[in-house]
């Protein structure tokens, strides 16, 4: 079978660690990584309790298919309350690290409680131990993975930690593994911090058993076969997520200046041509294409900045190449802080790398406090002298460096948007749900999208639903509310599986998704059971949140998209419509009219106590 059937656990605060078997039960139920997490995490902990205390679970999961070799097996989850939304967080990276340690044996890993001072935690299969990490205690994620790999004498070991924006208690702070891949959202790297765990170290020779080896190798086979000669599969290798660039300024879908305007006049700076521009090729952004374990695609940039830049003229540590921007990170760091600058806003993503921050809600974060400061809110007095204007890329690069360090002003932006806007008085200048801020997509011009920011269980996510097909098509809301919901079932079921989500643009269809499952796991999978798999882990995160306190008042959107006409593009002059769709989704759910899932609902799905 493809799990492992074990899990490690480690209780921070009395130093024990102990074995146990994986609940199989409940992994014929939640299948694996994000569901079979968040069904621990539920079970083990109130969701009452602070996010930044001993009481916080933190859960580093892999799913069945991580560590095979299906396309793209190679993610993992960390899974907690989060730090910035008080809600569920489910955080997913790729690299190597998952899977290694899926090798060394494991489904999951859980600590408890929390470290008196700081501590690593090794594993070499079944040789587990929590090492004093009081030395590396201060260091960024680019020194930390160094000295670690240098330590246990041994390049090859993976290693996911935080740096000193979840040390100093940054809401929006991630995990980094393999120095540029993150999980990256919800301040899971705050909530790891907090228990002054710095880093898992990781090197396994197990390997991964299937449940139909012949069976599975076909089927993988044959998708990756499918794949290679995918027009979308060739698109995303030669241009990443950045070609969405283009296609959101056109639509008029593009975040920009907070928000205020969905059509950014720089766009064709930030770009994929500007990437890869030739005009001085010895600078040019990027380098190459990068791929995560078992990644028949390799979306990922690395790219390095023109050491001529003002951002790092005199900063050496940065002329190498690094993970560089995908589309969220150049919307975020450019367009939603108006700023055209592919240099700075490269080097502002090597920050969120190094320090450990998430770049969709630094960017959203800084956005909300230009736009405070535009409107006179807070001066240059309140920043410590930056001229936080949109716009100005030197702004940009210097409350970044603050709040990658926790210095100043930038202790204030590490709070995320919306406890930064409640502090200075004006909440409707964060574009957030739940806390979380926006991604690259604006809910007036994509309504879909609007629903689905509205109803995540993480917050506001591009990647918990799948409604860009239909938005692209039409404004009108009558088939959102089916096509949201439907979707989030069958991404919540691919984020529990070990695979990443791009895939599914590029061949391995439903079908193919299934057979993958099918063949690797005991039990008959089918695709039904799959989406209704899917639903279970919908409303489980569901049941964890409404006993943390959120309620119907939760889902909603800042006024900005409720409220304010979209200014120009394929949506001009309309309002994201939320209380026609809201209902309906409901509905479909099977929730009260408070968004509370009925008894039948709970009982149908295996949810009843």
């Amino acid at each position: 079978m493809a799990w492992q059937g074990q899990i490690l656990r480690v209780n921070l605060s009395d130093q024990s660690i102990s074995f146990e078997a994986l609940n199989q039960e409940w992994a014929q139920s939640y299948l694996g990584q994000r569901g079979i997490a968040s069904k621990y995490l539920l079970e083990e902990m109130d969701p009452a309790a602070d996010a930044l205390s001993p009481e916080n679970k933190l859960i580093f999961a892999t799913g069945p298919l991580t560590g095979t070799m299906a396309s793209t097996g190679g993610r993992y989850s960390v899974v907690c309350k989060g730090a910035l939304t008080n809600a569920i967080a489910c955080s997913n990276s790729g690299g190597m690290f998952g899977a290694e340690l899926k090798f060394a044996g494991y489904d999951m890993v859980i600590f408890e409680g929390r470290a008196t001072e700081p501590v690593y935690l090794y594993i070499n299969d079944d040789q587990v131990e929590l090492i004093s990490a009081k030395h590396l205690w201060g260091k960024t994620v680019w020194e930390t993975e160094p000295a670690l790999k240098s330590f246990h004498q041994n390049a090859s070991v993976k290693v996911a930690s935080i740096g000193p924006a979840g040390e100093k208690g940054n809401r929006f702070a991630c995990v980094v593994n393999d120095l540029h891949r993150a999980a990256s959202r919800s301040g899971v790297g705050a909530a790891m911090g907090s228990k002054n765990l710095k880093a898992i170290v990781v090197e396994g020779s197990k390997g991964v058993t299937v449940s139909d080896p012949s069976a599975f190798m076909q089927t993988a086979s044959a998708t990756k076969a499918i794949m290679q000669e995918s027009a979308d599969r060739k698109a995303l290798t030669r241009e990443g997520t950045l070609m969405m660039m283009d296609i959101a300024n056109t639509f008029g879908t593009l975040p920009t200046r907070n928000f205020r305007e969905v059509q950014f006049e720089g766009a064709d700076k930030i770009n994929v041509e500007t990437m890869h521009s030739e005009n001085n090729n010895e600078h040019r952004n990027i380098v190459q294409n990068g791929a995560c374990f078992g990644c028949t695609i390799g979306c990922g940039r690395i790219c390095h900045i023109d050491p001529e830049h003002f951002s790092v003229k005199d900063k050496p540590q940065y002329h190498g190449a690094s993970g560089g921007l995908e589309y969220e990170t150049a919307f975020s760091l450019g367009s939603t802080v108006g700023v055209s600058d592919m240099n700075a806003a490269t080097y502002c993503g090597f920050l969120c790398n190094e320090y450990g921050m998430d770049p969709i809600s630094l960017g959203g974060s800084i956005a909300a406090a230009m736009e405070l400061f535009d409107t006179g809110v807070i001066s240059e007095k309140d920043t410590g002298g930056i001229t936080l204007n949109f716009g100005s890329a030197e702004a940009l690069v210097a409350i970044t460096e603050a709040t990658a360090r926790g210095e100043g002003f930038g202790i204030d932006v590490g709070l995320g948007s919306k406890r930064l806007c409640e502090k200075y008085a004006h909440p409707e200048f964060s574009m957030a749900v739940k806390g979380q801020e926006f991604a690259g997509y604006d809910g007036r011009s994509m309504q879909g999208m609007g629903l689905a920011y509205a109803t995540s269980n993480r917050g506001a996510c591009h990647l918990r639903a799948a409604p860009y097909e239909d938005d692209f098509e039409t404004t009108e809301p009558e088939s959102k509310a089916q096509i949201v919901k439907d979707s989030q079932d069958y991404v919540a079921a691919v984020d529990s599986s070990g695979l990443c989500l791009f895939p599914g643009d590029a061949g391995l269809d439903e079908e193919a998704f299934t057979a993958h499952i099918n063949a690797a796991c005991e039990g008959d999978w089918d695709l039904e059971r799959l989406k209704q798999t899917g639903e279970r882990i919908w409303n489980l995160e569901r049941q964890f949140n409404l006993a943390a306190g959120l309620d119907k008042s939760d889902d909603t959107l800042p006024q900005r998209i409720l409220k304010e006409p979209a200014p120009s593009g394929s949506a001009k002059g309309l309002v994201c419509r939320l209380d026609e769709m809201l209902p309906a989704y409901y509905e479909l759910r099977g929730w009260d009219g408070k968004g509370v899932p009925y008894a039948s609902t709970l009982q149908r799905l295996g949810l009843s106590e």
